[in-house]
């Protein structure tokens, strides 16, 4: 099975310690959720798998191929990524946003053809913004454009996704239906990396967590082995409420003094 890895990751930013010695795994068919307090260093982590900003130790590897070393249109098409705060910078419309998502599958100057006609609109369907497919993205508010650049990811086909906080803006029905989508595209094969605030639904959706507290790993596995009463005080310094009603569910209740 292909497998992200995740192996002693340590990164340090203008002589601050970010992360230290951060271990996972990411199988293909699994979403794994990112989650800790402001500051912990999730952002960074997902950044760090990308190489987006360098690593001071540790490796990032995919069946054992690191992907700092992947030829970079490889690497575009192994894993893709929904930054966080949805930044937009160039007036295009939003199909033609989500159609960049199809440029690691074409050659210099190729044109799209009916298989990328069809990612992108598949992905726009799925992410409930086809409706606004001919607007200037520059134009969408905050929760759309974040549909749409989610729209964009889906379009790679990509085998993993790395996503940074991708419901952070969006209202309620939206966040759920991102994460019904995240979940939908494990289930067909492809390994979601998500990083999450909302610990009830990251509970309710994840396969794994990952928990981060000052640099390292505090826990790591099944929700209900990682959210447990003591990491949750340890980590975010709450108590929580939980109860059943078909599912688990977890609220913040008060700070721990």
């Amino acid at each position: 099975m292909t497998t992200l890895n995740i192996d002693s990751l340590s990164v340090t930013l203008g002589g601050n310690s970010i992360l230290s010695d951060v271990s996972f795994t990411l199988p293909r068919g699994e979403i794994v959720g990112l989650i800790g307090p402001n500051g912990a260093g999730k952002s960074t982590a997902i950044k760090a798998i990308l190489g987006l900003v360098g690593r001071t130790t540790g490796t990032a590897t995919v069946n054992d191929t690191d992907i700092a070393v992947m030829e970079p249109r490889t690497r575009a098409k192994t894993l893709a990524y929904v930054p966080q705060g949805a930044p937009v910078h160039w007036p295009l419309t939003a199909e033609r946003t989500v159609a960049l998502g199809r440029v690691p599958h074409l050659t210099p100057w190729q044109v799209l053809g009916p298989a990328d006609d069809a990612a992108i609109k598949g992905a726009m369907q799925k992410t409930d913004c086809l409706e606004f497919k001919d607007r200037l993205v520059t134009t969408l508010s905050g929760g759309e454009r974040a549909r749409v650049l989610l729209a964009r990811t889906l379009a790679v086909g990509a085998d993993f996704i790395l996503a940074d906080e991708p419901i952070a803006a969006l209202d309620p029905m939206h966040q759920l239906q991102v994460m019904d989508i995240l979940k939908a595209e494990a289930a067909n094969g492809t390994g979601v990396l998500v990083v999450m605030h909302d610990l009830g639904l990251a509970m309710r959706t994840c396969d794994k967590l990952v928990l981060l507290h000052e640099t390292k790993v505090l826990a790591a596995g099944v929700p209900n082995d990682v959210l447990t009463d003591t990491n949750l005080k340890t980590a975010f310094g709450v108590e929580v409420s939980r109860w059943q009603d078909g599912m688990n569910f977890l609220v913040p209740k008060r700070v721990v003094e």
